[in-house]
């Protein structure tokens, strides 16, 4: 079971990465969103999808909302305190400044949520209609940073008229060059051992083909069935006979699954449902192979290609989430640990993992600008997770009890957790200004003691 939790939570995160986030991004191009606009909409969507996804899953299912409530707030926690301390320790000799109008709008933002989100627990309860105004919160935002965007770059554009140069210049993979540079500076430097390194090389080279074809082995079965059902058609990833059985056989895929998600249908039902779904693949797979080249993929009508790549990246996405809440259940009942706790530990570690690792790769090898993007991003995350993830999950929740409000299942402890989390942002809110914007130590440290405490005393009191 737990190699299987390493296999779904590779899975989930993999179909973000490789489908889910390749059709956002084609689909916020083809719509001519501004950078801006899609970071906050379609892109945070790609990131927090294993977020969302298991959000949603967790409040579908009978009496599981507690595991979507702990796996949000214990992502955001993970995200706003954890990685945010890590990335701010790992920069603190750099001495880089983040702006502060980004900075004291996000965090005011986020803790607008929280405290709305406290409201919501220790009501207990929740109508279609206040999910509704939650789950808006996020056009709020959108709008918020639009503007500050907007206010910013005329703010720049004047500030370029009257100088000649740029902060903002700072090429990105500056170091990497510079490391490439000196490499070949030094290989040059060693013409007498031409011989000794062509046969270590080859050496290497043989290593990697052979390990390269081992993990391709190993992940062929996770690969091959995505691959054969979800559509890409960017110009990296095109082949014609892949696109083309992924439409054939994608409606297969979706007739099937309506008959198992929703099984109370008699035989001739369910026997209609699979000719229709037939029926719509082979339509669909003739006229792919007939309007499309082998070379390239199609120039023109894009959007159904995309919205296709888009709800089977969904699709793909929302099996896999419900795959790892109902394996977590599993866990909790064999091991005796509260599937809640599942959710704030392993849920929320497995399913923000991706954002540490990128965020502080960015941060490390991005400069100024790196650093700053990596810095929004784990306060952005949590917010577009928790108003759009959780928000869209209470509006499900309670428009399938309409006009009667829905009631939230959440344990005693999940308040002690929110409580931490406002200590950890008001930590940063206080210090990072008295500090001159500079991430260093002091501001990581105390927000990893909130973090690790946090999840001590959850501990603790779940186990004892």
């Amino acid at each position: 079971m737990f190699l299987w939790l390493l296999v779904l939570f590779y899975v989930l995160g993999n179909t973000a990465s490789e489908y889910f986030c390749s059709s956002l991004d084609s689909l916020s191009r083809l719509l001519k969103l501004s950078p801006t606009i899609a970071g906050v909409t379609l892109l945070s969507l790609g990131n927090g999808a294993p977020d969302v996804f298991s959000s949603l899953v967790s409040f579908m299912g009978g009496g599981t909302g507690e595991i979507g409530l702990n796996t949000v707030l214990g992502g955001a926690s993970f995200v706003s305190c954890a990685v945010v301390g890590i990335l701010s320790i790992s920069m603190r000799k750099r001495r880089i400044r983040v702006h502060k109008a980004d900075f004291v709008r996000d965090i005011c933002f986020y803790l607008l949520v929280i405290v709305c989100l406290g409201v919501i627990l220790i009501h207990k309860e929740i109508d279609v209609w206040a999910a509704m105004a939650f789950s808006s919160l996020y056009i709020a935002y959108v709008i918020v940073v639009y503007v500050s965007h907007k206010h910013r770059k005329k703010s720049v554009e004047l500030s370029c008229n009257s100088s000649n140069e740029s902060d903002l210049t700072v090429p990105i993979l500056s170091s990497i060059e510079e490391e490439d540079l000196s490499a070949a500076e030094e290989g040059a430097a060693k013409g007498s051992s031409e011989v000794v390194e062509f046969k270590k090389c080859c050496s290497n080279l043989r290593s990697s083909v052979f390990f390269r074809t081992l993990i391709f082995i190993l992940e062929l079965p996770l690969y091959l069935p995505r691959r054969l059902t979800i559509p890409v058609v960017c110009e990296e990833r095109w082949c014609k006979p892949y696109v083309v059985a992924s439409v054939t056989l994608a409606p297969v895929l979706l007739s099937t699954l309506w008959n198992h998600q929703f099984g109370n249908f008699s035989f001739k039902t369910k026997l209609a449902i699979y000719i229709i779904g037939l029926i719509f693949g082979i339509t669909f797979g003739i006229v792919a192979f007939l309007t499309t080249e082998k070379s390239s993929p199609p120039k023109k009508c894009l959007f159904p290609w995309l919205a296709a790549g888009f709800v089977m990246s969904v699709t793909w996405s929302y099996l896999s989430a419900q795959e790892l809440v109902g394996l977590l259940l599993s866990i909790g009942y064999i091991s005796g640990v509260s599937p809640s706790i599942l959710g704030l530990t392993v849920l929320a570690w497995g399913n923000s993992l991706g954002d540490l690792i990128t965020n502080l790769t960015m941060a490390l090898n991005g400069g100024t600008e790196g650093a700053q993007i990596a810095f929004s991003a784990c306060y952005a995350g949590p917010i577009f997770n928790t108003l759009f993830g959780l928000g869209l999950s209470l509006v499900g929740s309670a428009w399938s009890k309409f006009p009667s409000p829905v009631l939230i299942q959440s344990d005693a402890y999940l308040l002690e957790t929110v409580g931490f989390l406002v200590g950890g942002l008001l930590w940063a809110l206080v210090v990072l200004p008295r500090r001159g914007m500079r991430l260093d130590g002091v501001l990581g440290g105390g927000l990893l003691v909130a973090y690790i405490g946090s999840m001590s005393l959850r501990l603790i009191q779940t186990l004892w």
